[in-house]
């Protein structure tokens, strides 16, 4: 069991830059895949950034140049900075944890936190 606490959305126009962070209840070091998902109203949920307990990162076409994900065990905390924001990256971002690689019922989500670029 893992609980995670998303913060940081919020309401920004074109080209700001936003960061989300998440905090996990407990120690986070021992997690095989943590990141970033985002869901638009009518699409479907995607991912956005991912950082694995070795350090490796990932992330989606669509963002890549623009947001990078951080990983701080001492805190327990991932965090994702969004820069050049564009009003397709509005969506509700959702921190997720996966604890054991392939086995889903391991896999815990945060409550969301909503993000709005607009003019």
């Amino acid at each position: 069991q893992v609980q995670l606490e998303e913060s940081g959305g919020g309401l920004v126009q074109p080209g700001g830059s936003l960061t989300l962070s998440c905090v996990a209840s407990r120690s986070i070091f021992s997690i095989a895949t943590m990141g970033w998902y985002r869901q638009a109203p009518g699409n479907k949920r995607e991912s956005v950034a991912s950082v694995t307990s070795s350090g490796n990162t990932d992330y989606s076409n669509s963002v890549k140049g623009r947001f990078t994900i951080s990983k701080d065990n001492a805190k327990n905390t991932i965090t994702l900075q969004m820069n050049s924001l564009k009003p397709e990256d509005t969506a509700v971002y959702y921190c997720n944890a996966a604890v054991i690689p392939g086995l889903a019922k391991y896999n815990y989500w945060g409550q969301g936190t909503q993000v709005t670029v607009t003019s």
